[in-house]
């Protein structure tokens, strides 16, 4: 009889060309597809919630796998769990509903962009491979007053990168939360779905503002220029973090947190 199971992992992106299976590269689906198929023993396709690009990083990925293996839930994490990279984490192994789709069935997803803002760089704090470095001061005043008109529901064509077609470029930002810690500011980008790039061509676009380029109010032209040339650079992969993805009261939700200890 198949089972459906929900994975939850964390993996640093550093030495992965992001989570999708492609040629010749490493990347997160496929080392975890290799690792469940010697453990589970038939072919199979793990199916991941957000196709990460390549050096961004996970803490609450979620992913679903079919099998018609007996092997319970807690023993399949630690036998899979100990066969993966080091940089690959197994947080959690659950048995879902048959119908249940990681990617449809989420609610909200939060993202946290880490930015090193400081003269020397971030390898002093040992953060080189989790935050960009952003050398010159930022006006986090101007920054936060950009990020609130980016809340809300809003066409966010201008901040799509080419490369993934989607029905529609209308999402809900529900959130944005800056805080400041030490050298580091951190971003939290919380909403229902995603465009391709969005969170790091807006986090591109507030630095711009932050930095005394663009007023403020730049924002409003760029989200109804619906034009990506309107908006600020892509930041670099290297600071952002899926922090966790939620599902509805029907469905179960991911055990990682956004206070839960790890590099991101």
């Amino acid at each position: 009889m198949e089972r459906t199971l929900k994975l939850v992992l964390a993996y640093d992106g550093t030495e992965f060309h992001g989570w999708q299976r492609q040629a010749g590269v490493r990347t997160v689906q496929a080392e975890v597809e290799e690792v469940l198929r010697r453990v589970l023993r038939h072919p199979l396709v793990v199916r991941g919630a957000s196709r990460t690009d390549a050096g961004v990083h996970a803490r609450g990925q979620v992913a679903t796998v079919t099998t018609g293996s007996p092997i319970p839930t807690g023993n399949l994490r630690r036998a899979a769990g100990c066969r993966l990279p080091p940089d690959i984490a197994l947080l959690d192994v659950a048995e879902v509903p048959a119908g249940f789709d990681a990617t449809r069935d989420a609610v909200s997803k939060l993202y946290r962009y880490r930015i090193h803002n400081a003269a020397y760089r971030p390898v002093a704090c040992l953060a080189q491979r989790y935050a960009w470095h952003v050398w010159y001061p930022l006006d986090l005043d101007r920054l936060k007053a950009a990020a609130r008109r980016l809340v809300g529901t809003h066409d966010f064509a201008a901040f799509a990168s080419p490369g993934a077609e989607r029905a529609t470029t209308v999402r809900t930002v529900r959130g944005i939360t800056v805080q400041v810690r030490g050298p580091e500011v951190v971003l939290d980008v919380e909403g229902d779905g995603f465009l391709y790039n969005q969170v790091r061509n807006m986090v591109g676009t507030l630095i711009e503002v932050a930095r005394g380029h663009w007023p403020p109010e730049r924002v409003d032209t760029i989200l109804a220029a619906r034009d990506r040339a309107q908006a600020g650079p892509t930041a670099p992969p290297q600071g952002l973090c899926l922090q966790w993805i939620r599902y509805g009261p029907t469905r179960t939700e991911s055990v990682a947190t956004e206070d839960a200890d790890g590099p991101a």
